[in-house]
């Protein structure tokens, strides 16, 4: 279905325009710095549509709330065809499949957060949880259990193990339902690699927003593991994920936004959208020195190799 408003190359979509002034303090940073609320302009189309392999259409940053179909017609002016919805706590699964079933343009992910899930076991309510997440992926448009892993930068020592069990958990369930695992690791990338390893990995697994260097990028083509990059990919002090991305396996490289968070250069500290993708993906194709038309082409494959056809399981 296509928005009944133009969409114009170099100007915000409409259903993200900022209708009433004033600024926010975001989530995207960590809350607490000013930022500017308004959405980066529409890049010009990619030249072979791509998918989206990382989004919270739940999130809110900036000044507006932007239903899924808007989204998504935003996404899809700019050669984005589609998109990963990815659940991160009970709420946010939940509404993944009501995304997923609202618009065809869309496949979900469900977990826990790694960050959440200390505080859950704590509360006595983390096996509760899980079992409803793996009720969630049941779902024929749920195609990933994610984004789960580790993550050490904010989870103290004290709740680190509950942590790895969790991960361990869902490591099991994506590999019982067949479904792909997608990973958030921050800091944690020995211990991510050895639980892999050690609990039987799925047969896909995507390293969301890949943060890893080179030698982490030679462990994933090693195991065949998927490298997502998103915006950081071109963030001036981000060289370590440019070289990894240079010897990353070509069928083993897709791309993400992690909207709201992570906007690429140059409109980095503004709210970011499945529609900004482009300005991601032609940095990576400089960086790779790849024609764009071919790795766009690369991208669409290799995503669809991970998650199965958008267009398979279709809503009635």
């Amino acid at each position: 279905m296509c928005n009944s408003q133009p969409f114009s190359a170099g100007t915000t979509p409409a259903s993200y325009q900022v209708v009433q002034p004033g600024t926010v303090n975001s989530a995207a940073d960590g809350g607490g710095r000013r930022r500017k609320p308004d959405y980066p302009p529409l890049p010009e189309p990619l030249p072979v549509p791509v998918i989206d392999n990382h989004t919270h259409l739940d999130f809110r940053d900036g000044l507006v709330q932007v239903d899924v179909r808007s989204a998504m017609d935003a996404a899809a002016a700019a050669g984005v065809r589609g998109a990963v919805q990815v659940g991160c706590d009970l709420e946010s699964s939940r509404f993944t499949v009501q995304a997923v079933e609202a618009d065809e343009r869309l496949l979900g992910a469900v977990a826990i957060h790694p960050n959440d899930a200390p505080m859950l076991a704590e509360d006595g309510l983390l096996e509760e949880a899980l079992a409803e997440i793996e009720l969630l992926a049941a779902h024929p448009r749920i195609r990933a259990i994610g984004e789960t892993g580790l993550d050490y930068f904010r989870t103290p020592e004290s709740g680190v193990e509950r942590q790895q069990y969790s991960f361990r958990r869902h490591i099991d369930i994506a590999g019982r339902l067949g479904l792909a695992l997608q990973i958030h690791d921050r800091d944690a990338h020995a211990d991510v690699v050895a639980t892999l390893l050690t609990e039987g990995a799925p047969d896909r697994v995507v390293f969301h927003c890949f943060s890893g260097d080179t030698e982490l990028a030679r462990l994933c083509n090693e195991h065949g593991w998927y490298m997502s990059f998103a915006g950081t990919v071109t963030f001036r002090n981000a060289q370590n994920l440019r070289n990894a991305l240079q010897v990353a396996d070509p069928s083993l490289i897709l791309a993400e936004t992690d909207s709201p968070f992570l906007t690429p250069h140059p409109y980095r500290g503004q709210p970011n959208a499945s529609y900004v993708l482009p300005y991601t993906v032609r940095s990576m194709a400089e960086v790779l020195g790849a024609d764009l038309e071919e790795l766009c082409g690369r991208l669409a494959l290799n995503t669809e190799a991970v998650y199965g056809s958008w267009a398979h399981a279709r809503l009635p």
